[in-house]
């Protein structure tokens, strides 16, 4: 199941951002649709979730808004006062179940790059 994100960019510190994300394919359901990031040198950290509940890192709350259209199996995370370091490649990743049977399997986007810098 291709997810396919965009939105990202160069931004000033306190800017905004609106990264998108669409799950492609052959979709029974998603359950959870969550943003993580990777900045230089470090480990893979989650940003936001959405599934039966909406979850945040502590560094974005208050900042950062998940959000889903499940017609469009689509998340955003709308970015506002954004920080130098919130910089990093913010990745999608769904849980997809292609059947009606089976379970669910974990996916991944390519990668959209966030730079906040002046």
């Amino acid at each position: 199941v291709p997810l396919q994100a965009c939105g990202g960019g160069l931004v000033q510190p306190g800017g905004s951002l609106r990264l998108s994300c669409a799950a492609s394919g052959t979709i029974f359901s998603i359950n959870t649709m969550a943003w993580y990031r990777q900045a230089p040198e470090k480990q893979r950290e989650l940003v936001a979730s959405s599934g039966i509940m909406t979850n945040y890192a502590d560094s974005v709350k208050g900042r950062f808004t998940i959000s889903r259209d499940k017609a469009k199996n689509t998340v955003y995370l709308q970015m506002t006062n954004l920080k130098p370091e919130d910089t990093a490649v913010y990745y999608c990743n769904a849980g997809v179940k292609t059947r009606s049977w089976g379970y669910f399997s974990n996916y991944w986007g390519q990668g959209t790059l966030v730079t906040v810098s002046s």
